[in-house]
């Protein structure tokens, strides 16, 4: 059945019906008499029935129209009140957007930088949600320059030109290894240390190992890995369970969940990294994003 009428027909209704009047109910609406009577006359048609009976002296509401006014009282409440529930919601939704902060991080830094700056965070007070993207190097890159997050933590400067890096600290690579295996007993190793040794190496395309095949090209020092993985975590995993020793950041050790490694640092040569904030150009963050950025700065220079 398709209804012919809409809200304004009914509420031309009811001013007329309340008002006894059409010019009384046009001055009520901020309409023009003529309107009233166009859409009182719409309302008889689509319903098929009288609502008005017309005098020169005055207007009479019929037994139809007395009928329809309950029904078109309660439609037009119901109208208003799911209005109403919709702008509380969209006003709820827009202060809760505003209210997210989303930050692109490499995961090496999250146990050793980005939980104890959300922990310090929350301890100043601040209530806005916090969503992480833990992503590879590049990935972070892109979703700062694509704005598909506020800021990120990263360790390539320039692979976005619509991006700015800020750094943060050099963090040197190191290698991890159990406890109990031959080169842990040495203070500091070399590269020439790991020949015959299995080694685990970030895979290639990532940062990490970008970083340590430049270095070791630059040096001269050939170095034969015997297995590669994509994540840290499962490097860590893997030399937790003895199968080889991995080079990886310092910082993935901080707060790792991976017990029984142990790390020693690396020389001849020495690889570290640049960490730095990535914030898209002429983009201006929110007030809690800009907040979440102090609290890292001041947790690494504090």
């Amino acid at each position: 059945m398709h209804i012919n009428y809409d809200f304004l027909d009914l509420e031309a209704f009811l001013a007329v019906k309340d008002t006894a009047s059409f010019h009384l109910a046009s001055e009520r609406l901020n309409l023009s008499q003529s309107s009233i009577t166009r859409r009182v006359r719409k309302l008889e048609e689509a319903l098929g029935t009288q609502l008005f009976e017309r005098t020169t002296r005055d207007v009479r509401p019929t037994l139809a129209a007395k009928r329809l006014q309950i029904r078109a009282e309660a439609i037009l409440q119901e109208a208003r009140e799911t209005t109403l529930a919709m702008q509380d919601e969209s006003a709820a939704y827009a202060y809760q957007m505003a209210q997210t902060v989303t930050l692109a991080t490499i995961p090496s830094v999250i146990g050793g930088l980005v939980a104890p700056a959300i922990s310090a965070f929350r301890a100043a007070g601040q209530n806005a949600r916090i969503r992480v993207m833990d992503l590879a190097a590049n990935e972070v890159a892109e979703a700062v320059a694509q704005g598909e997050a506020d800021f990120g933590i990263g360790s390539i400067p320039m692979l976005e030109p619509v991006t700015d890096f800020t750094p943060l600290f050099e963090e040197l690579m190191v290698l991890v290894l159990p406890p109990d295996h031959l080169l842990a007993s040495k203070d500091s190793l070399t590269w020439h240390d790991l020949s015959d040794i299995p080694l685990i190496l970030p895979a290639r395309g990532t940062g990490n190992r970008l970083l340590i095949d430049e270095a070791l090209a630059r040096n001269g020092t050939p170095v034969l890995w015997t297995h590669e993985v994509g994540r840290t975590t499962t490097a860590l995993e893997l030399v937790s369970q003895k199968i080889g020793v991995a080079v990886l950041p310092k910082m993935a050790l901080d707060g790792c969940s991976s017990g029984g490694v142990v790390w020693r640092p690396m020389a001849d040569p020495a690889i570290s990294r640049p960490i730095g904030l990535l914030n898209r150009l002429g983009h201006e963050n929110t007030a809690s994003a800009r907040a979440f950025m102090d609290v890292i700065v001041a947790s690494v220079h504090g």
